[in-house]
């Protein structure tokens, strides 16, 4: 009886642990891979750092042949992109999106997992207005190649917005689509629902709060504790940015007539350092961020308006890119530098081979650190030790 006591209570205690590891280790996330340095790891590397981090979805901005072998047989589903250089030529030539296809997908097919293909990105925000009429075109002819080759059933079309096509965003219940865009946006809606792929949108609440950081609250747009604000058409609540920006855009979309269309984040995330007129862009702001972002990922669910539908985040950026022009703060939105460190603690650790270290604390967030490596070493030794003492136990009596 004793024996048997000793031993259900270990099977408890295993059990327990080993629940702990596994919630750690169920995370996974989308992130942003920019290569606009000259100091990056290699893709290979790369790849181990991935796995360590459980990350499961990969954007890309190209379809860099590197970076796409040195993934083949992974979990990772990739979205690549075409550039904007590229959106003239395929608007006029279907054979050119076929040629593109046959040179960027087909050859990494199925060993890598390229799922979707970017056509564009933030196209319909810039002030190239002859960019904003090649832009559907060059979407059908990409998928219309896809169709020809066999692929339209794996591989999906879309393209990013910024969320300057907005034209109203408060309250998200009123959200609206910049009128000058509605004759772009509109057949767009329309594609995505016919071929059923995500309307992507690059979500950053922390221009909101750069733009007007005495009005804007710095907990709204970190996700921490404060009194939000509710939306006096829908009466509901609202405790971060993120949310009420994303339920703003379905309400532009719906606006228009689609139901159907899902709404997922291409890109977010927060500068760790800026230009001194850039408010906010500390790494303790961005650990925060980050932080709570990883949070609400593993939360997996939906938006006050979208309950149930949880939304696909892509963190922006996997490393800092010194080459990028602009305010110092688009240089610095990386997790990690490109020597493999992380910038700040979000929670965990990744593993880049021949980088050792921890980073220091972040004021504000747990000091868990962990990386898929380690934790099944971990639980390879706990294990052992499990074995090791119930042997001793069945010894004994």
């Amino acid at each position: 009886m004793a024996t048997s006591t000793v031993l259900f209570t270990i099977i408890l205690l295993f059990h327990g642990l080993s629940d702990s590891t596994l919630q750690v280790q169920s995370l996974s996330f989308g992130i942003n891979y920019g290569q606009i340095a000259n100091n990056l790891p290699s893709p290979s590397r790369v790849a181990v750092l991935l796995q360590s981090l459980n990350v499961s979805r990969v954007k890309l901005y190209d379809a860099d042949p590197n970076v796409l072998q040195a993934f083949s047989n992974s979990d990772v589903d990739f979205i690549i992109g075409l550039g904007n250089e590229y959106l003239q030529s395929m608007s006029t030539d279907p054979l050119t999106a076929q040629s593109w296809i046959q040179q960027n997908v087909q050859p990494y097919l199925p060993q890598t997992k390229i799922t979707c293909i970017n056509v564009g990105n933030e196209v319909l925000g810039g002030n190239d207005t002859q960019l904003w009429s090649y832009l559907l075109p060059a979407m059908q002819s990409v998928y219309r190649a896809l169709v020809d080759l066999g692929l339209s059933k794996q591989v999906a079309v879309t393209t990013a917005h910024s969320l300057t096509i907005l034209g109203n965003s408060y309250p998200p219940s009123a959200g609206s689509f910049r009128q000058d865009l509605t004759q772009y946006i509109q057949p767009i809606l329309s594609f995505h629902s016919q071929v059923n792929s995500p309307f992507l949108i690059n979500a950053y609440p922390y221009f909101a709060y750069k733009a007007s950081p005495s009005e804007v609250s710095l907990e709204y747009v970190l996700f921490q504790p404060n009194p939000g604000m509710d939306d006096s058409v829908t009466n509901l609540h609202y405790d971060n940015m993120l949310d009420a920006q994303i339920d703003a855009v379905y309400s532009a979309i719906k606006a228009m007539g689609y139901s159907d269309v899902e709404v997922r984040i291409s890109e977010t995330g927060w500068p760790s350092k800026g230009d001194a007129n850039e408010a906010g862009a500390t790494p303790e702001n961005a650990g925060i961020y980050n932080g709570n972002l990883m949070r609400k990922i593993e939360e997996n669910k939906g938006t006050p308006a979208m309950p149930k539908v949880p939304v696909d985040i892509y963190v922006f950026a996997l490393f800092n890119e010194d080459l990028k022009p602009g305010p110092a703060s688009e240089r610095n939105y990386g997790l990690y530098y490109p020597d493999g460190t992380p910038v700040y603690d979000i929670g965990f650790q990744g593993n880049l081979p021949g980088v050792q270290g921890n980073p220091p604390g972040i004021r504000g967030l747990p000091q868990l650190t962990f990386s898929a490596d380690s934790n099944v070493n971990a639980m390879s030794i706990f294990n052992f030790l499990i074995l090791l003492i119930v042997y001793l136990l069945l010894s004994a009596y």
